[in-house]
């Protein structure tokens, strides 16, 4: 961030950083190629966070997602990153989040929403654990409600209505080294 103003980094074909861009310029009809991440985050029950984007969001308002994602700044590292969206998006104090595992590191997705705005994204997917004892205190700008289910449940559910998810969600949840992450 420079001067409170969140950057994304934007990128190429290939994957390589071209230079960045304020966040709250970019999510447009001609959204520009960007990195981003995905984070599925699993309770000691093994139970996997699901969250509904608040109604207030640019993209895919009130829409049920995985636990959260962000952009990873200039600089940061995709881990650095999902740990300080959890902090900023679901009000976990710092550490809470742990074991922070790649899953999918090549994924990237292309959606257009109902309004017509695009995201165009290089997203690795990763799962991370939530320490014993934590619990989520989600900004309501980001969250409007959130739930814990069993993974099978969650899959099955997505298999079942994918038109209920965010695509990205649905997009994910294909790759079966996801599911098996899940699984455990």
């Amino acid at each position: 961030m420079i001067d409170d103003v969140e950057l994304v980094v934007l990128a190429d074909e290939h994957g390589e950083a071209t230079g960045t861009a304020p966040k709250a310029t970019i999510h447009t009809a001609d959204t520009p190629l960007h990195f981003a991440f995905s984070c599925y985050l699993l309770d000691a029950e093994g139970r996997l966070l699901m969250t509904r984007r608040a109604l207030s969001k640019k993209t895919w308002p009130g829409v049920w997602t995985n636990s959260f994602c962000g952009h990873p700044g200039p600089g940061e590292t995709n881990e650095a990153a999902v740990a300080r969206r959890s902090v900023e998006e679901l009000g976990f104090a710092e550490g809470a989040v742990a074991d922070i595992t790649v899953v999918l590191p090549d994924f990237r997705y292309r959606a257009v929403d109902s309004s017509g705005i695009v995201e165009n994204e290089f997203c690795p997917v990763f799962v991370a654990r939530l320490q014993p004892g934590e619990q989520p205190d989600p900004r309501p700008e980001e969250i409007d409600s959130l739930a814990w289910g069993r993974p099978e449940e969650i899959i099955a559910a997505v298999d079942a209505a994918p038109f209920a998810f965010s695509p990205w969600l649905v997009e994910e949840l294909g790759d079966q080294r996801l599911r098996d992450a899940l699984l455990g």
